[in-house]
Protein backbone atom coordinates (compact mmCIF):
# COMPACT_ATOMS: atom_id res chain seq x y z
CA UNK A 1 0.00 0.00 0.00
CA UNK A 2 2.81 2.36 0.87
CA UNK A 3 5.07 1.46 -2.34
CA UNK A 4 1.82 1.96 -4.30
CA UNK A 5 1.25 5.83 -2.54
CA UNK A 6 5.11 6.10 -2.91
CA UNK A 7 4.72 5.50 -6.94
CA UNK A 8 1.69 7.91 -7.06
CA UNK A 9 3.72 10.67 -5.80
CA UNK A 10 6.66 10.27 -8.09
CA UNK A 11 4.64 9.93 -10.66
CA UNK A 12 2.69 13.36 -9.40
CA UNK A 13 6.39 14.96 -8.92
CA UNK A 14 7.60 14.29 -12.51
CA UNK A 15 4.33 15.10 -13.92
CA UNK A 16 4.49 18.85 -11.58
CA UNK A 17 8.64 18.95 -12.78
CA UNK A 18 7.97 18.39 -16.13
CA UNK A 19 5.31 21.20 -16.17
CA UNK A 20 7.40 23.79 -14.52
CA UNK A 21 10.10 23.15 -17.26
CA UNK A 22 7.55 23.14 -19.63
CA UNK A 23 6.22 26.69 -18.45
CA UNK A 24 9.67 27.65 -17.74
CA UNK A 25 10.85 26.94 -21.95
CA UNK A 26 8.04 28.89 -22.70
CA UNK A 27 9.01 32.05 -20.73
CA UNK A 28 12.36 32.03 -21.70
CA UNK A 29 11.24 31.93 -25.52
CA UNK A 30 8.74 34.60 -25.03
CA UNK A 31 11.51 36.38 -23.39
CA UNK A 32 13.99 35.85 -26.02
CA UNK A 33 11.26 36.60 -28.70
CA UNK A 34 11.05 39.86 -27.29
CA UNK A 35 14.64 40.73 -26.63
CA UNK A 36 15.27 40.69 -30.05
CA UNK A 37 11.88 42.03 -31.62
CA UNK A 38 12.35 45.57 -33.33
CA UNK A 39 8.67 46.79 -32.36
CA UNK A 40 9.03 45.59 -28.70
CA UNK A 41 12.22 47.42 -28.49
CA UNK A 42 10.34 50.46 -29.89
CA UNK A 43 7.29 49.95 -27.59
CA UNK A 44 8.92 49.39 -24.50
CA UNK A 45 11.85 52.32 -24.69
CA UNK A 46 9.46 55.03 -25.86
CA UNK A 47 6.96 54.13 -23.67
CA UNK A 48 10.25 54.46 -20.59
CA UNK A 49 10.49 58.17 -22.54
CA UNK A 50 7.36 58.81 -22.29
CA UNK A 51 7.41 58.23 -18.45
CA UNK A 52 10.21 60.43 -18.16
CA UNK A 53 8.92 63.02 -20.15
CA UNK A 54 5.48 63.05 -17.84
CA UNK A 55 7.70 63.49 -14.69
CA UNK A 56 10.29 65.87 -15.61
CA UNK A 57 7.19 67.90 -16.82
CA UNK A 58 5.47 67.31 -13.46
CA UNK A 59 8.50 68.43 -11.91
CA UNK A 60 8.64 71.89 -14.26
CA UNK A 61 4.59 72.61 -13.57
CA UNK A 62 5.87 72.37 -9.67
CA UNK A 63 8.41 74.80 -10.40
CA UNK A 64 6.61 77.32 -11.71
CA UNK A 65 3.94 76.74 -9.06
CA UNK A 66 6.21 77.78 -6.56
CA UNK A 67 7.43 80.73 -8.39
CA UNK A 68 4.10 81.90 -8.48
CA UNK A 69 3.54 81.61 -4.78
CA UNK A 70 6.67 82.96 -3.80
CA UNK A 71 8.09 85.04 -6.28
CA UNK A 72 10.25 87.12 -3.58
CA UNK A 73 12.35 83.94 -2.45
CA UNK A 74 15.29 82.70 -4.48
CA UNK A 75 16.61 79.24 -5.19
CA UNK A 76 15.10 77.25 -1.78
CA UNK A 77 15.76 73.45 -1.25
CA UNK A 78 12.45 73.17 -2.16
CA UNK A 79 12.56 74.66 -5.94
CA UNK A 80 16.16 73.12 -6.16
CA UNK A 81 14.73 69.38 -5.67
CA UNK A 82 12.10 69.83 -8.19
CA UNK A 83 14.69 71.33 -11.24
CA UNK A 84 16.84 68.60 -10.23
CA UNK A 85 14.06 66.19 -11.35
CA UNK A 86 13.30 67.79 -14.25
CA UNK A 87 16.71 68.15 -15.65
CA UNK A 88 17.20 64.18 -14.21
CA UNK A 89 13.57 62.88 -15.92
CA UNK A 90 14.87 65.37 -19.45
CA UNK A 91 17.74 63.75 -19.85
CA UNK A 92 16.36 60.10 -19.52
CA UNK A 93 13.55 60.97 -21.92
CA UNK A 94 16.45 62.26 -24.18
CA UNK A 95 18.03 59.40 -24.06
CA UNK A 96 15.48 56.47 -24.65
CA UNK A 97 13.78 58.63 -26.94
CA UNK A 98 17.04 58.47 -29.16
CA UNK A 99 17.86 54.83 -27.56
CA UNK A 100 18.66 53.61 -31.63
CA UNK A 101 21.70 55.88 -31.84
CA UNK A 102 22.67 56.18 -27.88
CA UNK A 103 22.96 51.95 -27.91
CA UNK A 104 25.59 52.08 -30.37
CA UNK A 105 27.43 55.21 -29.67
CA UNK A 106 31.35 54.81 -30.42
CA UNK A 107 33.72 55.21 -27.91
CA UNK A 108 31.76 52.72 -25.68
CA UNK A 109 32.61 55.18 -22.85
CA UNK A 110 30.40 57.70 -23.95
CA UNK A 111 27.32 55.47 -24.01
CA UNK A 112 28.11 54.45 -20.79
CA UNK A 113 28.78 57.74 -19.53
CA UNK A 114 25.35 58.99 -20.88
CA UNK A 115 23.78 56.47 -18.52
CA UNK A 116 25.48 56.79 -15.28
CA UNK A 117 25.18 60.47 -15.60
CA UNK A 118 21.28 60.98 -15.11
CA UNK A 119 22.16 58.14 -12.20
CA UNK A 120 24.60 60.61 -10.43
CA UNK A 121 21.96 63.29 -10.50
CA UNK A 122 19.53 61.02 -9.32
CA UNK A 123 21.45 60.47 -6.46
CA UNK A 124 22.51 64.06 -5.77
CA UNK A 125 18.78 65.22 -6.19
CA UNK A 126 17.44 62.79 -3.41
CA UNK A 127 20.06 63.24 -1.44
CA UNK A 128 19.67 66.77 -1.14
CA UNK A 129 16.43 65.33 0.12
CA UNK A 130 18.34 63.58 2.85
CA UNK A 131 20.38 67.07 3.30
CA UNK A 132 17.10 68.66 3.91
CA UNK A 133 15.99 66.46 6.47
CA UNK A 134 18.95 66.41 8.53
CA UNK A 135 19.04 70.17 8.56
CA UNK A 136 15.71 70.48 10.37
CA UNK A 137 16.26 67.73 12.67
CA UNK A 138 19.58 69.22 13.93
CA UNK A 139 17.84 72.42 14.27
CA UNK A 140 15.33 71.01 16.36
CA UNK A 141 17.34 69.28 18.82
CA UNK A 142 19.32 72.59 19.11
CA UNK A 143 22.78 70.63 17.45
CA UNK A 144 24.86 72.90 14.98
CA UNK A 145 23.84 72.42 11.32
CA UNK A 146 25.70 74.90 9.17
CA UNK A 147 28.22 71.91 8.15
CA UNK A 148 25.72 69.77 6.83
CA UNK A 149 25.51 71.56 3.57
CA UNK A 150 29.53 71.90 2.74
CA UNK A 151 29.54 68.20 3.66
CA UNK A 152 26.81 67.55 1.20
CA UNK A 153 28.80 69.30 -1.59
CA UNK A 154 31.99 68.36 -0.66
CA UNK A 155 30.43 64.12 -0.95
CA UNK A 156 28.87 64.68 -3.99
CA UNK A 157 32.22 66.73 -5.64
CA UNK A 158 33.70 63.51 -4.37
CA UNK A 159 31.25 61.28 -6.14
CA UNK A 160 31.90 62.91 -9.54
CA UNK A 161 35.43 63.17 -9.52
CA UNK A 162 35.64 59.14 -8.59
CA UNK A 163 33.66 58.60 -11.58
CA UNK A 164 34.47 60.77 -14.09
CA UNK A 165 38.23 58.83 -13.43
CA UNK A 166 36.09 55.45 -13.81
CA UNK A 167 35.32 56.75 -17.00
CA UNK A 168 38.97 57.58 -18.11
CA UNK A 169 39.89 54.36 -17.07
CA UNK A 170 37.35 52.60 -19.12
CA UNK A 171 38.50 54.71 -22.12
CA UNK A 172 42.07 53.91 -21.50
CA UNK A 173 41.55 50.36 -20.60
CA UNK A 174 40.22 47.57 -22.64
CA UNK A 175 39.77 45.59 -20.13
CA UNK A 176 35.92 44.30 -18.85
CA UNK A 177 36.81 45.51 -15.17
CA UNK A 178 36.86 49.12 -15.74
CA UNK A 179 33.41 49.08 -16.78
CA UNK A 180 32.55 46.36 -13.66
CA UNK A 181 33.71 49.50 -11.63
CA UNK A 182 31.43 51.86 -12.73
CA UNK A 183 28.68 49.38 -11.55
CA UNK A 184 30.21 48.52 -8.53
CA UNK A 185 30.64 51.58 -7.94
CA UNK A 186 26.56 52.79 -8.70
CA UNK A 187 25.86 49.76 -6.31
CA UNK A 188 27.83 50.98 -3.19
CA UNK A 189 26.44 54.77 -4.46
CA UNK A 190 22.79 53.32 -3.97
CA UNK A 191 23.21 51.21 -0.65
CA UNK A 192 24.63 54.38 1.03
CA UNK A 193 21.75 56.61 -0.19
CA UNK A 194 19.39 54.50 1.24
CA UNK A 195 21.18 53.90 4.40
CA UNK A 196 20.65 57.64 4.53
CA UNK A 197 17.21 57.93 4.31
CA UNK A 198 16.60 54.88 6.66
CA UNK A 199 18.98 57.33 9.41
CA UNK A 200 17.07 60.40 9.22
CA UNK A 201 14.14 59.43 7.74
CA UNK A 202 13.98 56.99 10.53
CA UNK A 203 15.01 59.97 13.13
CA UNK A 204 12.75 62.75 11.81
CA UNK A 205 10.11 60.17 11.66
CA UNK A 206 10.34 59.36 15.36
CA UNK A 207 10.98 63.18 16.44
CA UNK A 208 7.73 63.41 14.81
CA UNK A 209 6.36 60.99 16.71
CA UNK A 210 7.09 62.05 20.00
CA UNK A 211 4.98 65.09 19.47
CA UNK A 212 1.84 65.81 21.45
CA UNK A 213 -0.68 64.38 19.69
CA UNK A 214 -3.32 67.47 19.33
CA UNK A 215 0.01 69.41 17.53
CA UNK A 216 -0.79 70.95 14.00
CA UNK A 217 0.02 68.93 11.23
CA UNK A 218 1.67 66.25 13.02
CA UNK A 219 -0.26 63.30 11.62
CA UNK A 220 0.80 65.09 8.16
CA UNK A 221 4.22 64.99 8.67
CA UNK A 222 4.59 61.95 10.16
CA UNK A 223 2.71 60.47 6.90
CA UNK A 224 4.67 62.33 4.10
CA UNK A 225 8.41 61.68 5.99
CA UNK A 226 7.34 58.01 6.56
CA UNK A 227 6.03 57.50 2.93
CA UNK A 228 8.94 59.18 1.44
CA UNK A 229 11.24 57.12 3.57
CA UNK A 230 9.90 54.15 2.63
CA UNK A 231 9.77 54.72 -1.04
CA UNK A 232 13.17 56.06 -1.40
CA UNK A 233 15.30 53.92 0.75
CA UNK A 234 13.66 51.04 -1.10
CA UNK A 235 14.19 52.06 -4.81
CA UNK A 236 17.47 52.73 -4.11
CA UNK A 237 18.27 48.95 -2.12
CA UNK A 238 16.33 47.70 -5.66
CA UNK A 239 18.81 49.98 -8.07
CA UNK A 240 21.99 48.62 -5.57
CA UNK A 241 20.93 44.98 -6.03
CA UNK A 242 20.08 44.60 -9.42
CA UNK A 243 22.77 47.03 -10.65
CA UNK A 244 24.99 43.89 -8.19
CA UNK A 245 23.27 41.16 -10.23
CA UNK A 246 24.15 42.66 -13.76
CA UNK A 247 27.71 42.93 -13.01
CA UNK A 248 27.47 39.15 -12.02
CA UNK A 249 25.63 37.69 -14.21
CA UNK A 250 25.61 39.21 -17.70
CA UNK A 251 22.17 37.79 -18.95
CA UNK A 252 20.94 39.74 -16.57
CA UNK A 253 22.95 42.82 -17.68
CA UNK A 254 21.09 46.84 -18.08
CA UNK A 255 21.34 49.81 -20.36
CA UNK A 256 22.34 47.20 -23.44
CA UNK A 257 19.73 47.40 -26.73
CA UNK A 258 18.85 43.74 -26.36
CA UNK A 259 17.22 43.67 -22.59
CA UNK A 260 14.38 45.95 -23.09
CA UNK A 261 12.48 44.23 -20.80
CA UNK A 262 15.18 44.19 -18.05
CA UNK A 263 15.53 47.65 -18.91
CA UNK A 264 12.04 48.66 -18.20
CA UNK A 265 11.28 46.81 -14.92
CA UNK A 266 14.49 48.08 -13.91
CA UNK A 267 14.43 51.78 -15.28
CA UNK A 268 10.21 51.53 -14.10
CA UNK A 269 11.06 50.61 -9.91
CA UNK A 270 14.03 52.73 -9.65
CA UNK A 271 13.14 56.05 -11.44
CA UNK A 272 9.60 56.87 -12.83
CA UNK A 273 7.70 55.26 -10.51
CA UNK A 274 9.58 56.31 -7.26
CA UNK A 275 10.02 59.97 -8.78
CA UNK A 276 6.34 60.08 -9.58
CA UNK A 277 4.91 59.06 -6.35
CA UNK A 278 7.59 61.60 -4.14
CA UNK A 279 6.42 64.52 -6.60
CA UNK A 280 2.71 63.75 -6.24
CA UNK A 281 3.57 63.65 -2.48
CA UNK A 282 5.75 66.98 -2.28
CA UNK A 283 3.33 68.87 -4.47
CA UNK A 284 1.69 71.06 -1.12
CA UNK A 285 3.35 74.44 -2.08
CA UNK A 286 4.43 76.63 0.65
CA UNK A 287 3.33 79.01 2.69
CA UNK A 288 3.08 82.95 1.14
CA UNK A 289 4.87 83.95 4.58
CA UNK A 290 8.34 83.20 5.96
CA UNK A 291 8.18 79.54 7.96
CA UNK A 292 10.72 77.68 9.55
CA UNK A 293 10.29 75.10 7.46
CA UNK A 294 11.24 77.20 3.91
CA UNK A 295 14.48 78.33 3.76
CA UNK A 296 16.50 79.95 0.93
CA UNK A 297 19.66 78.50 -0.30
CA UNK A 298 22.62 80.22 0.92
Amino acid sequence: MRTARAISWAVEADATVGLVNAIAGKGLQWWNEINESDEWQQWLYYTLCGGYCFTSLVALVQIIRIQLRVPEYGWTTQKLFHLMNFIVNGLRALLFGFYPNVFVLKPKVLEIALFDLPSLLFFSTYTLLVLFWAEIYHQARSQPADKLRPAYIIINTIVYVIQICIWVYIQASPRSIAGDMAKLFLSVLSFFAALGFLIYGGRLFLMLWRFPIESKGRTKKLNEVGYLTGICSTCFLIRCIMVAISECDKDADIDVLDHPILNFVYYMLVEILPSAIVLFILRKLPPKRVSNHYHPIH
